[in-house]
């Protein structure tokens, strides 16, 4: 229903195109960008979706840790098929053009994914907390449903929060319409004739809500957990850290290509072509490939069947 709404309210508005600036001498390697770009893209899909597979697949991997890995990876395909197809077209094209309405739907997508991103984290954390901390509790306080509640939560408060954002940011009257991107972001506040209040501070609203409250949470949870491990035997530590690092190593690597990307667009203007389109490709590209590599080689049980589905050499 929200993305029905936000479809048909975007109808509404006028039609206006803008120009994508944001890659570099295009007409010279566009064939290259685009088989590396769609090769990377196939990568993902394919490498995210084994895992959730493996996951949907096996009884043993039906508990709530998995089930939260199925959905990031998920959340990383999403994510990437947000991104991927319409650069694609872009690097085909004469001229790198899109519809402001397509804009904000891209826009809107962008963060709302990135806010279930680091909220399906904070689950996991919440998680590896309870089974650590209360082992004895976990089967009565992590049970079917209320993983179930915390994927809902994790996928329908950063869409709700970011209809608001998104409904905002399209009644703006706009005086550019040359984007300094390659996909579009929180840059499009740059379009604005006069920088928006409103915009900013419910901006500012869902940042803290959905990512820096999560994080907040997260090395709470995190700290807890190092205090049980301090005190608790090397064999004990050492199947802890078999389940977080991998947690804490995606919550870094999300956290850091965030900020790289909020870096860039206030310094959009002091960063040269080049450097731009490399940190914008590293936004979109290392989580979506980082992810299952993470937990396809960390954690065991999926690592287990990884090795399974390797073909059986001949005798």
């Amino acid at each position: 229903m929200i993305f029905i709404y936000l479809f048909l309210f975007f109808e509404e508005l006028n039609v206006t195109y803008l120009t994508f600036g944001g890659h570099v001498e295009l007409h010279k390697y566009r064939y290259f960008y685009f088989m590396a770009v769609f090769t990377v893209y196939i990568v993902i899909i394919c490498s995210n979706s084994t895992i959730v597979y493996l996951i949907w697949n096996h009884q043993d991997l039906h508990e709530p840790m998995y089930i939260f890995i199925a959905a990031l990876l998920l959340n990383s395909v999403l994510f990437s098929t947000n991104i991927y197809p319409k650069l694609l077209i872009d690097f085909l094209s004469e001229k790198q053009i899109t519809s402001y309405q397509a804009c904000l739907v891209q826009f809107y997508m962008f963060y709302t994914l990135v806010g279930s991103e680091f909220l399906l984290l904070a689950a996991m954390a919440y998680d590896r907390y309870v089974s650590i901390c209360k082992p004895l509790q976990y089967p009565y306080i992590m049970t079917k449903k209320t993983s179930i509640i915390f994927l809902a939560l994790s996928w329908l408060l950063p869409a709700c929060h970011h209809i608001g954002l998104a409904i905002l940011t399209a009644i703006q009257k706009l005086c550019i319409f040359t984007l300094k991107i390659i996909f579009c972001n929180n840059a499009i506040y740059n379009l604005f004739c006069v920088p928006s209040r409103a915009v900013s501070i419910y901006g500012v609203v869902c940042f803290l809500n959905v990512v820096v409250l999560p994080v907040i949470f997260i090395a709470y949870t995190y700290t807890r957990i190092l205090i049980i491990c301090y005190h608790s035997s090397g064999e004990f530590r050492r199947k802890a850290a078999q389940t977080c690092v991998p947690h804490l190593l995606v919550l870094i690597n999300s956290f850091y290509l965030l900020i790289c990307c909020l870096i860039t667009v206030r310094l959009e203007s002091d960063i040269p072509n080049t450097a731009r389109l490399l940190m914008a490709l590293q936004t979109v590209l290392y989580n979506p490939l980082f992810n299952p590599i993470i937990y396809g080689l960390k954690m065991t049980e999926i690592y287990k069947h990884l090795m399974r589905m390797r073909p059986m050499k001949k005798k």
